[in-house]
């Protein structure tokens, strides 16, 4: 059997890193777009000047990193955000389009962004997005730049919170947790989409191996909780306490109001058609997924 290749633009990250291993694990043979050429690497500008490299699938989940609080919510930082989403979508996608040879598969990861903010709206993947504030607006347009001709089938997963003991929002708040000064996020009432890294993952896959599988999907875990639910469970999973709650104002202050909606709001989201799919979750629940997270020195990756 042919080797299998998959091309993943970003994939040096934590999602892609951890999409590197389990592709590995499989069989698969995985070549990232990166800035700089390297092993196992080609740069963006090679991709728009050589084309596409023989692949089976094509992933993107390259973006600027934009809870990134080093960095000041410019509005050249806020360029850079959607530049680097809509800007490396659309030249996978056109490289796509070029090649004489098409990858079955071209699988976008977005985010759950594309639904406005509330604690009343019910969300699956046929709710429309608004384009109201500015993270709706940025995933309309990286979903557009997305588009490929047929036949190769596009899937495009909206993310919820990663959530994983080497990356992401876990990263940046467990040591505070484990110190016992976790707490929630303004009343805590807002809800959370979240999905376990190795389940992302693993979706991805899923959606690579799966011919049926196109069109939009929810990356969340079915669990819909609230930031509260979240904060209990990994104090819980912890054996600490999380008395001491983040005030929203503060975050405003800090991040500025635009970004820290990411935190101090959210959306009820379901996995409607992923479930439809016949996906199975390793980790459907939060509080299985905080036992698994929840350790200062956890034991090796399940795929090393």
């Amino acid at each position: 059997m042919a080797t299998r290749k998959v091309l993943i633009g970003g994939g040096t990250g934590f999602i892609g890193g951890n999409l590197g291993d389990l592709l590995t694990h499989k069989g698969y043979n995985v070549t990232n777009v990166a800035r700089m050429p390297g092993a196992n690497n080609i740069s963006w500008t090679n991709l728009e000047r050589s084309g596409l490299p023989k692949s089976c699938a094509v992933v993107n989940l390259a973006g600027q990193q934009f809870m990134d609080f080093t960095k000041a919510w410019t509005p050249g930082f806020k360029q850079n955000v959607q530049n680097s989403r809509v800007f490396t979508t659309q030249a996978l996608a056109n490289a796509i389009n070029k090649a004489e040879e098409k990858p079955k598969v071209f699988i976008v990861l977005t985010g759950v962004g594309a639904y406005e903010p509330s604690e009343l709206n019910r969300y699956d993947e046929t709710s429309p997005t608004t384009g109201h504030d500015f993270f709706s607006r940025l995933t309309v347009e990286w979903e557009k730049a997305a588009h490929v001709d047929p036949p190769v089938r596009l899937v495009i997963i909206r993310s919820g919170a990663v959530l994983g003991r080497w990356g992401g929002m876990i990263k940046n708040m467990f040591m505070p947790f484990y110190l016992g000064l976790g707490g929630r996020i303004g009343t805590g009432k807002q809800y959370l989409p979240w999905i376990h890294i190795d389940d992302l993952t693993r979706l991805i896959l899923f959606a690579i191996e799966n011919e049926n599988v196109k069109g939009i999907l929810n990356g969340v875990a079915p669990d819909v909780i609230t930031n509260d639910d979240f904060t209990q469970s990994f104090a819980k999973a912890l054996r600490r306490p999380a008395l001491i709650p983040v005030p929203e104002r503060l975050l405003n202050f800090l991040l500025d109001p635009e970004r820290a909606m990411i935190m101090t709001k959210g959306q009820h989201v379901t996995p409607k058609r992923v479930l439809q799919y016949g996906f199975k979750y390793n980790y459907p629940r939060i509080d299985v997924a905080c036992q698994e997270f929840a350790h200062l020195c956890p034991k090796k990756h399940p795929l090393k």
